[in-house]
């Protein structure tokens, strides 16, 4: 059975959309079968692994709303290297429809449910505000990847995140958890940095992952060609890094498996 991740931050700006592109291809670089689902009604982790959003007959928002099976939305990504569940700008009105809907929260996990023996992995690119769409996401993932920038705000977001995390647990999906923190666009020149990421090391202790990921030129390029940055530029400080984080998903997976 696959493990669903769900990528998210209340604020954005902070690689989300990145990581999940990347994850996504770095687990699928190691043999993993993997799904990107894109919860992002602005479409851009199906334009980052070379899918036009422009041109989808369906998406995630068909999946949700009943009006076709999952099987039927998905597509393989531009490298047909993993599988892509997309999304555009069409997703923007599955707030509105969802609220006559029964099950709202819960669409996106009954959905994924019947295909997780098809995957290793399940990784879902969220929104970065708390609506509905990031509601299901949270509804749907065995667990929360969170990136986010050592500054002091990226703190203050993420306590507010901790709590949402908190609440969806309770209340609609009690296997839900923080998997990690992932450091990203992270430069060790900068004392707010490594003050920032002293006091993750502290709080979170071993969920604070181990892999950084750095400024890289090469990371910001690659959605441009539609390409994760692996395929874009292997050699490149984001590829490596992206392959260390797939490495430590991987083994944490492996981990919990092993005690269940």
């Amino acid at each position: 059975m696959a493990r669903l991740f769900a990528i998210t931050n209340q604020k954005g700006g902070v690689g989300k959309t990145t990581t999940s592109i990347n994850l996504a291809a770095s687990l699928a670089a190691t043999k993993k079968r993997v799904l990107l689902v894109d919860m992002d009604p602005q479409g851009n982790a199906t334009m980052g692994v070379g899918v036009d959003k422009y041109d989808l007959f369906l998406s995630v928002l068909d999946v949700l709303v009943g009006e076709c099976d999952v099987k039927e939305a998905i597509q393989r990504d531009g490298s047909k290297q993993f599988d892509v569940l997309p999304a555009n700008a069409d997703l923007t009105a599955a707030e509105v429809e969802l609220l006559d809907l029964d099950y709202k929260e819960t669409r996106l996990a009954k959905a994924l449910a019947g295909i997780q023996a098809d995957y290793d992995f399940i990784v879902i690119d969220c929104p970065p505000s708390l609506n509905m769409l990031t509601v299901n996401a949270l509804a749907a993932a065995d667990s929360v990847l969170v990136p986010m920038q050592c500054e002091y705000y990226a703190l203050e977001g993420l306590s507010s995140l901790v709590d949402t995390i908190n609440k969806i647990q309770r209340v609609i999906n009690p296997n839900l958890h923080l998997e990690g923190i992932l450091r990203t666009m992270y430069d060790p020149r900068n004392s707010l940095t490594n003050e920032v990421s002293q006091q993750l090391k502290d709080y979170f202790g071993d969920r604070l992952y181990l892999t950084v990921v750095p400024r890289n030129v090469r990371l910001a390029e690659a959605p441009s060609y539609g390409l994760p940055v692996l395929n874009y530029d292997r050699q490149s400080k984001g590829a490596i890094a992206y392959l260390a984080l797939a490495g430590e998903v991987i083994r944490r997976a492996e981990q919990i498996a092993m005690s269940a």
